[in-house]
């Protein structure tokens, strides 16, 4: 880590080309001999990433890391709803990564320790603490050789594993993680009653009880309807109820939550569009509960292949979308109107919809092509 980088100087530069481009930025010199252009668009990229990610490091004297670790970190966003859930006495990151995990969940905590491998970003989250004000523990190791060394008991135990393997590639079983969860779970659990392990928004729900006899709760998080993160927490006390969180931050939706099972013995009702269609939001499709969505809100599906629910009473704590909306026919749709297209279980996509029937995209009307029981419909808002 080059404190360099702080140079008033150099830090007006970076502030300066904030917007510039950076390829050709990295085609001239550094007008630095402190540090090189290399490392000046480093930070440019950090402050650029910051600025919708985490904006609460937009403060002076902070430095960013390399593009790859800015990545994998989590947004404020999914930190500050991760950090709301948990307190206690003491509390470890095990791949502490940027620490921006770290730092919201380790608010409500007197004990803070942070583990990486990696010495230089570990210097960062170091640097970056202290200039936040907020103090920790910070160890410069293998996660596999703190476990086997350490002798403390934590309260509770972070750690979201590398998601790549030696060659890049995106991996996402929980044994081809690093570190390999399935291996090293029952040793969290000698250091924790409370384990919680950050993965990959596509993993499998039914193959993480299969594999994680000590799952206890499952948090799938949105933001703003893009299913950022799955959050596994587990524990030593027996559970034989796994709960489920679905929630979709920056949005008014209320979370859903429900028993991991529920979906296999409950039986949804079908029916033909009602006043009102509901579209649940994609942290509830992730969870594929469109079973206990029909029993939960009284609602009528569309069809078994339609996740697409129907009323004529409004029920306004559904955790999606709710649209008033009416049957027609596909002669009345007016070329070269506006709409925002929504395809479900139909065998057009949008954009051959919009080719089909010269339609302009956006606005504020809706078009829903569907299927219910009864075959294809189209679906007008009101």
């Amino acid at each position: 880590m080059k404190k360099e980088i702080l140079y008033q100087e150099i830090q007006q530069f970076i502030n300066a080309n904030l917007n510039a481009d950076l390829h050709s930025l990295l085609l001239k010199k550094s007008p630095f001999p402190e540090v090189s252009i290399q490392e000046i668009v480093q930070q440019i990229k950090g402050k650029q990433v910051a600025q919708k990610k985490f904006p609460f490091l937009l403060k002076e004297g902070i430095i960013f890391p390399p593009q790859l670790n800015l990545e994998q970190s989590s947004s404020e966003k999914t930190a500050l709803y991760k950090s709301r859930i948990l307190k206690g006495k003491k509390f470890i990151d095990l791949t502490s990564g940027f620490g921006i995990d770290a730092y919201y969940l380790s608010e409500n905590f007197d004990e803070v320790t942070l583990v990486e491998q990696n010495t230089e970003l570990l210097e960062i989250v170091e640097h970056n603490w202290n200039i936040l004000g907020r103090k920790a523990k910070f160890i410069n190791q293998n996660l596999e050789d703190f476990l086997n060394e350490n002798k403390e008991t934590y309260d509770v135990i972070y750690l979201d594993p590398a998601r790549r393997d030696h060659n890049k590639n995106k991996v996402f079983l929980l044994e081809d993680l690093s570190p390999d969860i399935i291996d090293i779970q029952e040793k969290l659990l000698s250091v924790s009653n409370k384990v919680i392990i950050k993965l990959s928004p596509l993993i499998d729900l039914k193959y993480l009880v299969s594999v994680l006899p000590n799952l206890f709760r499952i948090d799938i998080i949105a933001v703003k309807n893009d299913v950022k993160e799955v959050v596994v927490f587990l524990s030593n006390q027996n559970s034989d109820k796994i709960i489920c969180h679905c929630v979709n931050l920056e949005s008014e939706e209320s979370m859903f939550t429900f028993t991991f099972g529920d979906e296999e013995t409950t039986v949804a009702k079908f029916g033909e569009p009602e006043k009102y269609i509901y579209i649940p939001n994609n942290s509830v499709l992730k969870a594929g509960v469109f079973n206990v969505i029909s029993e939960k809100f009284r609602l009528k599906k569309l069809h078994p292949n339609t996740h697409l629910y129907t009323s004529n009473q409004k029920i306004t704590d559904f955790p999606g979308r709710i649209l008033e909306m009416e049957v027609i026919d596909a002669k009345q749709i007016v070329k070269k109107s506006q709409f925002n297209i929504i395809s479900k279980n139909y065998p057009l996509k949008p954009e051959e919809i919009k080719k089909k029937y010269s339609l302009k995209d956006g606005g504020e009307s809706y078009l829903i092509f569907t299927q219910s029981k009864k075959g294809k419909i189209i679906l007008k808002s009101v």
